[in-house]
């Protein structure tokens, strides 16, 4: 019995859930860890990134017989040069729209709630379905306008802790690019024969599958905040830059992240001129459709090879356990973990295989 593939997974499970249980009982043992995780965290995830972004610039520098110390040198120098001219081109007026929105945000809300006044008074007026829905949203004014304050002192707290994540992203950057090659000798260098050559492919896909998504992910959206602030200045939508930035941003979340971009301009918008939201909505559907049928396809291809229904999932699943992040990293997370699991399946046949041959 033993020998059967159920009672295997039935003892793997109850093992996982066992060290699980185990974990949460003595969690305060690993409260240390717990911290020094949390403070690694933001800067090695930040480091990662462009680690995966200036990979391809430091190949290529090395390919014209730069060394090392010289290409990591450059590819410092590129992304201070690329910061300064985002600054330099984009950040005043960014400054300026964020300090009028903030300016501005009593009154938007203002405004908020005396549309929502108005249908709650004149629901009588709409269908049931409606007026009950009407209810739900307008007693929840109140709790978004306080959540619209707290947001904002995160924010200024956030601001502090980039001046640290200024100090160690730099480490985090530098060993990567200059140590990377190391990594996955370093890892098989624990295992011999047959599970080496695994660990070292299995490390080749997880890194495959990183660089896809990274590098196609971040221009993808860069790409449709372009989009977004083109069609927002030229319906003069009032915080243009600010919102397509926003947009830029969420769109690294998949499939939710544009909705999320969208509620912002829809109220401002609409606040602006009611009108108005309308040409938001068609300029929010024809950047996504240009997005997911034109420049998604050629830029990230099926590099992941996930279904839509399955993303979806994920991050609904992922943003219920870990929030943000959760949703952030959740489909990162599922590819590399398909891989592995496709490359333990894969493992497993090329045995049952051979097993079969020398049969």
């Amino acid at each position: 019995m033993t020998n059967k593939r159920w009672f295997q997974i039935g003892v793997a499970i109850l093992l996982t859930l066992l060290i699980i249980f185990l974990f949460i009982k003595v969690q305060s043992i690993f409260s240390p860890l717990v911290i020094i995780g949390q403070t690694i965290f933001m800067p090695l995830l930040i480091g990662g990134v462009l680690f995966y972004l200036t990979r391809p610039l430091l190949k290529w520098l090395e390919s014209i017989k730069f060394p090392r110390w010289a290409s990591i040198l450059s590819v410092f120098v590129v992304i201070g040069l690329v910061g300064w001219g985002f600054y330099g081109l984009v950040g005043p007026k960014l400054t300026t729209q964020v300090n009028m929105l903030v300016e501005n945000t009593p009154e938007i809300i203002s405004e908020v709630q005396q549309f929502s006044k108005y249908f709650t008074e004149d629901q009588e007026r709409f269908p049931e379905f409606l007026q009950k829905t009407i209810t739900e949203v307008s007693g929840k004014v109140d709790t978004i306008a306080l959540g619209a304050g707290t947001l904002f002192i995160k924010f200024i707290q956030n601001v502090f802790q980039g001046v640290f994540l200024f100090v160690l992203v730099p480490f985090f950057l530098v060993y990567m690019l200059k140590d990377h090659e190391k990594f996955a000798p370093f890892v098989a260098g624990f295992f011999k024969g047959d599970k080496k050559t695994w660990i070292r492919k299995t490390l080749a896909d997880i890194d495959d599958v990183l660089r896809s998504y990274i590098q196609g992910q971040l221009f993808v959206s860069f790409l449709v905040g372009v989009m977004l602030f083109i069609g927002y200045f030229v319906i003069g939508l009032k915080y243009a830059l600010l919102l397509a930035v926003f947009g830029m941003m969420m769109n690294v979340i998949p499939f939710l992240g544009p909705y999320i971009a969208l509620v912002p301009a829809l109220i401002i918008a609409f606040l602006q001129e009611p009108k108005m939201a309308i040409y938001v909505a068609i300029i929010m559907l024809v950047s996504q459709q240009i997005e997911s049928n034109l420049i998604t396809p050629n830029v990230m291809g099926k590099s992941l090879d996930i279904h839509p229904l399955t993303v979806i999932t994920i991050i609904l699943a992922a943003g219920n356990i870990a929030g943000l992040w959760g949703i952030i990293l959740g489909v990162p997370t599922y590819a590399v973990i398909k891989a592995i699991l496709k490359n333990i399946y894969a493992h497993r046949e090329g045995i049952k295989e051979a097993a079969t041959e020398s049969v």
